[in-house]
């Protein structure tokens, strides 16, 4: 018999602090629990042609898909919600209003089989503020596989976007109802212990939420309401949005083929005052309201089957240059924090795109053993990808590291079609994984590399999949290499790979070094999000950039002012107590070393939630993450309180 998660978790976790590849036991975890999933819902989908369809001959049950061409770990993985029906108990399944009296089945199911639920209706509702997108989800869905008599436990699942971070989930069942509610590790443990059982309520995937509703009875109807917060992308100066919306033919009620309605709600509030101009949906959205700055669509349809489609869209926010906003909020009563709130943003504009700085770029790439495999060669591809993207006025280095470091030249070297040939040869013969992990020895080099150079934008990648034990010092010799004024200091960008690495540190180190800072929880994204993320710090148009007058009173997210690429929004978030002025003066520099000015108005935050927009971090990192211990922490731990929690069931 497998071991429970619980189990699993807790066997692994003795193994944290000693030569146990952690890192490689979570994905092999991972995969494991893919997989398991997976093979249930097969187990389920074979099991449910037991169920009795009465004498129509009009009525036929659903196809099941041909899983030849994919792994198994992805074939009935959902990609829209979904709800399960948990069948330990293979007798137990049958048309709740027609039985077809079969003869016994014996036997357990082991683990049980997972039978998707039919769906009766569906709504989906997306909100856009700035790049982030809040979803919810609104549906019902019968228990159509078990006895009248019998019941079952009911699996829910919910797949998200771009990292995606559930908010809460209601359900309401015959008399009963449940929610999850968001507690504080620190603050209930004895809850915790008794509550948040992981089966219960935990992420299969990074993406994917799963929670457990207990004994629901054959032929009862669930009233499913989700709620989850997640990214939009921004580049080429358009906003992407993309929900996991595609059902399969299987959910689609077996009856005769009888109409339902479909609907979906898009609201997107720029925060400016600005055009809002779409670019593409998915599905045929039509105009409800459109003013300056906001835009609703909606969709309503009557449909035989459920849509195949994921929702996407994309708009743009109509500008030739840069320009900004100040939004202002008062909290509501129910906040612990009641000082006012404010949101600072600053949207890149089209024609600054093409004067992107002059750039001496570093490369330093953890080579530990850990990385062995996928992880090692996805940052050779992704490396040699942003190579080729860096122009003949550039210069590179290359530093790898493990207990030592090795470097790739002694100089920063000229972005040639020669000395890039050479870098890819050095890649290949010393990308070689073993070792442990020193981060400080490799960092520091690399600062040294780029320090003191005048009419460029110094520019380090760090990349690792570890902890380290000196984070604080790290730290520390970072904030004093940072330099204020007209020269620009060395910018430290920070990717994390996998969940067992210290997001915590690297997200603090990126604030620190002016950066940006990306991560990723599967070894399969590494490669497409390493390359979005070194894109993204090459495309710098704006930096040094400050904000005056704000005097200490005003705490701002992050402390740091990061620097302005085409292809990010730039967003800072804070609180204050009394009053700002009218207009706060942001400035900075182009890449062309010209100056930068804008005189940003206050405007009030009537329609965008300031409490919620703000910097999303994965509950995977808390599950299995470190934690940084700085008292630099603290902004970051009232920004990220809500998500630094455990979801409970109550």
């Amino acid at each position: 018999m497998a071991p429970s998660l619980s189990a699993l978790l807790h066997q692994s976790s003795s193994h944290c602090h000693s030569s146990f590849d952690f890192p490689g036991y979570l994905s092999f975890l991972r995969t494991m629990m893919a997989e398991d999933f997976s093979r249930s819902v097969e187990d389920g989908l074979k099991l449910s042609k037991r169920i009795y369809l009465g004498k129509d001959r009009a009525i036929a049950p659903p196809n099941i898909p041909v899983t030849m061409d994919k792994s198994i770990a992805d074939a009935y993985l959902p990609k829209s919600p979904m709800v399960y029906a948990v069948i330990s108990n293979p007798g137990i399944v049958d048309n709740p209003d027609i039985p077809s009296y079969q003869p016994h089945v014996h036997g357990r199911c082991d683990p049980p089989a997972l039978i998707p639920l039919q769906m009766n209706r569906i709504e989906l509702q997306v909100d856009c503020f700035f790049d982030n997108v809040f979803v919810q989800v609104i549906g019902s869905w019968r228990v159509h596989c078990i006895m009248g008599s019998k019941s079952c436990d009911c699996r829910i699942a919910l797949p998200m976007g771009e990292q995606g971070s559930v908010l809460g989930v209601e359900v309401e069942v015959h008399t009963k109802s449940y929610a999850t509610e968001i507690i504080a590790v620190d603050d209930n443990k004895d809850v915790v212990g008794k509550e948040a059982n992981l089966e219960n309520g935990s992420y299969l995937k990074p993406n994917i939420f799963t929670l457990t509703i207990p004994k629901v009875d054959g032929g009862a109807i669930l009233s499913i309401k989700a709620s989850w917060m997640q990214k939009s992308v921004f580049k080429n100066g358009e906003f992407s949005i993309g929900v996991p919306f595609s059902f399969p033919e299987y959910v689609t009620p077996v009856a005769k083929k009888l109409p339902k309605k479909e609907k979906i709600l898009l609201n997107v509030n720029s925060g400016s005052g600005t055009e809002i101009v779409c670019k593409h949906t998915s599905h045929p959205l039509k105009e409800v309201r459109r003013e300056a700055g906001k835009l609703s669509l909606a969709y309503e349809t009557e449909v035989l089957i459920w849509t195949h489609n994921d929702f996407t869209f994309s708009y743009a926010v109509s500008s030739s240059h840069i320009f900004g906003g100040l939004l202002v909020q008062s909290p509501s009563v129910h906040d612990v924090d009641q000082r006012d709130m404010f949101s600072i943003y600053l949207f890149p504009g089209n024609q600054q795109c093409m004067k992107v700085f002059r750039r001496e770029v570093v490369f330093v790439i953890d080579i530990s053993g850990s990385m062995e495999g996928k992880p090692i060669q996805a940052t050779k591809n992704a490396i040699l990808t942003a190579l080729n993207k860096l122009e003949p006025k550039d210069s590179f280095n290359i530093l790898a590291f493990n207990g030592e470091s090795y470097v790739f030249s002694s100089l920063m070297e000229s972005v040639t079609e020669n000395t890039i040939e050479k870098a890819g040869q050095w890649i290949n013969s010393n990308f070689i994984a073993g070792g442990s992990t020193n981060i400080s020895q490799a960092l520091n080099k690399a600062i040294e590399m780029v320090s003191n150079i005048s009419g460029a934008i110094p520019l380090i990648f760090l990349v690792t999949d570890g902890t380290v034990e000196d984070e604080r010092q790290i730290c520390e010799v970072i904030k004093s290499r940072q330099t204020f004024g007209e020269a620009i200091s060395p910018r430290i960008h920070t990717f994390g790979i996998g969940l067992y690495c210290n997001h915590h540190f690297l997200r603090m180190l990126a604030i620190l070094g002016r950066g940006g800072n990306d991560a990723a929880y599967e070894v399969d994204s590494i490669e497409t999000r390493l390359q979005s993320f070194f894109s993204r710090g090459l495309s710098t148009v704006l930096a040094n950039i400050s904000l005056e007058p704000l005097d200490n009173e005003v705490e701002t997210y992050p402390s740091r002012l990061p620097d302005l690429s085409c292809e990010e929004l730039w967003t800072i978030s804070g609180r204050f107590v009394g009053n700002l002025p009218e207009f706060v003066r942001a400035e900075g520099v182009f890449g062309d070393f010209s100056k930068f000015v804008v005189d940003l108005k206050i405007c009030s935050a009537k329609d965008v939630p300031l409490d919620k927009v703000k910097e999303i971090t994965h509950p995977f990192t808390v599950l299995f993450g470190s934690f940084a211990t700085f008292s630099e922490l603290r902004c970051i731990s009232q920004v990220l309180t809500l998500f630094c929690n455990m979801v409970i069931l109550r």
